[in-house]
């Protein structure tokens, strides 16, 4: 073998690895598919509640309020799926000594996260993708086109792994399933309920707006509204970005270091 391609082996074993696992990951949510209902039954719960309980209290001026509440609802779904299967399912993990045998191993250390975050895509593609059969069933419709369409799919992706991220570190922080799955879904419900996901900011107090319009949440939401609904897409996405960029670039380093010290 020539020595330029020495450096690519251990990549290459490392991607072999991630795989590995998350084929592992994957086989293990379909034996225990309730963490993953669990995600769409709180997504698919809060549409029914805002659409028929709540939606004809809540004006919503250019848009029927099904048109305004899916892209709340996609990502209230994603991050709901954040704890319940990274999170929570990475504590049991830990709990179970799964982790443990991994970290014993011949396999690149960085295999164990970065196959977590692999199935998480797989998971959250299948989770979206059902919630847009909700979605469509309640009234809901893209009004952008395919191509929006598509960008407004890939950033609710990327959002829910960044957000994936945040649930990885406190699984590793708290290490049991309680205490993660307690402090995830607290974090998550203050993060969607104090955002635009579901009523639209104006009707909040105005000490609320402020708390609102710096939530990660409100951000998202309006990018994939627009992306999905309509109106100026560029600051919004630029925005939206901009926080899923940097939730991962301070989650993931604290969740790999916590991760090395075991």
């Amino acid at each position: 073998m020539s020595a330029n391609l020495l450096p690519w082996v251990p990549a290459m074993a490392a991607v072999r690895d991630t795989v590995a696992i998350s084929r592992r990951n994957l086989r293990r949510l379909g034996r225990a598919p309730n963490l993953l209902l669990l995600s769409l039954t709180t997504g698919v719960l809060f549409v029914l509640l805002f659409r028929y309980v709540f939606g004809g209290a809540i004006r919503t001026p250019g848009s029927s309020y099904a048109d305004y509440l899916m892209p709340g609802a996609f990502i209230l779904t994603v991050t709901a799926s954040a704890v319940t299967t990274t999170g929570v399912g990475f504590a049991e993990d830990l709990a179970s000594g799964a982790i443990d045998r991994f970290r014993s191993l011949p396999i690149a250390r960085s295999a164990v996260l970065s196959a977590r975050m692999l199935s998480d895509a797989v998971r959250l593609l299948l989770l979206i993708a059902a919630m847009t059969v909700v979605g469509f069933a309640v009234g809901f419709r893209v009004h952008t086109g395919i191509g929006p369409a598509l960008a407004g799919l890939a950033l609710t992706i990327a959002f829910g792994m960044a957000f994936s991220w945040a649930m990885l570190y406190l699984a590793l922080a708290f290490r049991t399933a309680e205490a993660t799955q307690a402090a995830g879904q607290t974090l998550m419900f203050l993060l969607t309920f104090l955002s635009s996901a579901f009523v639209p900011l104006a009707t909040m107090p105005g000490w609320l707006q402020v708390i609102a319009r710096a939530n990660p949440v409100t951000y998202a939401v309006d990018a994939l509204r627009a992306l999905l609904v309509g109106g100026p897409t560029a600051r919004p996405v630029q925005l939206a970005v901009a926080w899923t960029v940097g939730l991962v670039a301070v989650f993931a380093p604290l969740a790999v270091r916590r991760y090395r010290r075991g």
